[in-house]
């Protein structure tokens, strides 16, 4: 009886129903655990979607089951995926960005716009090769916005374009976001000269409170009367930071900038992270998916790059190309990087207020590509 006892238990376990492709998924879930613990590389993204991939491949949790008459009421993250689903959380994500985000810099240099729109050059490179893999236009218009190295812009996009894709699509632009110090300084040190990356900048004008107040207002207005469709990021970003700068509702710019995006990146990432379970992730597309993904992430940096050397050329020395790099829209980690590789070049390079203005530059430019998807495939 005791035996018998046994048996009924191992066989009700998980232990019994974990297949070979579910280990593989675990075994890479605490991978993504390491490098978010010992590597820090972005912890904040990557530890909540390493659990979340954990968690939906441990057999017979049905955390993200539907609710119905044999499952019941449904699991607890498939409750809280519909915020992905539905296109709630990008939105909130955008609102707390731009109550982070200092726009200064950007006005300070326009030009810095040429930079965030050249970084979206993998959008384009990615659309013209999924498409030439057989993907639908609107399938491949989803994966090609991985190329921004926007989470938000990319799980907004999918959930119009292509819901069936968007695990493998926020998968990916997720991962690829937290992985930007370690994708990004191979192509930087490859594609510039010891003499541009050790360049020295110039100390940026000083912008007035009146200018930062106005620059969303004026931001909203153009963008969305050019593209209705990009209303909830565009907007949601530029009242985040009208929030910061405004300086009359410090209470809503605190919790917009802590508390709010801080509840929703963790409902976000544990979410995305548990749409990765082994039965649809381990397949030939969502491979595809990934690779084109990276293809587009490697193709939107060079394209910042190159229009920086362009810059540095077409201003005799005067912009250091590596900000180029930070064009793509992952805040503040693309900055970050162009920082640290332009001072191993020169320890005197301090180009973290330089490489803001195209990294704010490319969220603009990721959300107005997106804008633009949605008006042709939409």
């Amino acid at each position: 009886m005791f035996l018998n006892a046994l048996r009924e238990l191992w066989g009700s376990s998980g232990f019994a129903a974990l297949t070979w492709q579910q280990v593989m998924m675990i075994l890479m879930a605490c991978f993504l655990i390491y490098l978010a613990i010992v590597k820090k590389f972005e912890p904040l993204l990557l530890m909540p979607i390493a659990f979340g991939m954990l968690l939906v491949n441990l057999p017979l949790t049905g955390l993200m089951s539907e609710p119905g008459y044999v499952t019941g009421p449904g699991g607890l993250l498939y409750y809280l995926y519909q915020g992905v689903k539905l296109g709630i959380y990008p939105s909130l994500i955008f609102l707390g960005i731009g109550a982070m985000t200092d726009f200064g810099p950007l006005i300070a240099r326009p030009s810095s716009l040429f930079l965030g729109a050249g970084a979206q050059f993998g959008i384009c490179v990615a659309f013209v090769l999924a498409s030439a893999l057989g993907f639908q236009p609107s399938d491949a218009a989803s994966i090609a916005i991985i190329g921004g190295a926007d989470g938000p812009t990319a799980i907004f996009i999918a959930s119009r374009l292509a819901p069936e894709l968007l695990p493998a699509i926020a998968i990916a632009a997720y991962s690829y976001m937290a992985l930007i110090p370690l994708i990004q300084p191979p192509i930087m040190r490859l594609l510039t000269t010891k003499k541009e990356r050790e360049t020295g900048m110039e100390q940026l004008r000083s912008v007035s409170k009146l200018e930062k107040v106005c620059f969303p207002v004026i931001v909203t207005i153009l963008c969305v009367l050019l593209l209705p469709s990009v209303a909830p990021l565009i907007g949601m970003l530029m009242l985040g930071n009208l929030f910061r700068e405004s300086g009359v509702v410090e209470r809503l710019s605190e919790t917009a900038q802590n508390s709010l995006i801080n509840i929703v990146t963790i409902f976000l990432g544990v979410t995305v992270g548990a749409t990765a379970n082994a039965e649809t992730f381990l397949r030939p597309q969502t491979i595809m998916i990934v690779g084109l993904g990276l293809f587009a992430f490697i193709f939107s940096t060079i394209g910042g790059l190159l229009l920086g050397k362009v810059m540095y050329w077409a201003t005799k020395g005067k912009i250091n190309p590596l900000i180029g790099s930070a064009g793509v829209s992952a805040v503040p980690m693309a900055t970050r990087v162009s920082h640290i590789e332009g001072q191993k070049a020169n320890p005197a390079n301090f180009l973290l207020m330089h490489a803001i203005g195209p990294n704010v530059a490319g969220v603009i430019g990721s959300a107005v590509a997106a804008g633009v998807l949605l008006s042709l495939f939409g």
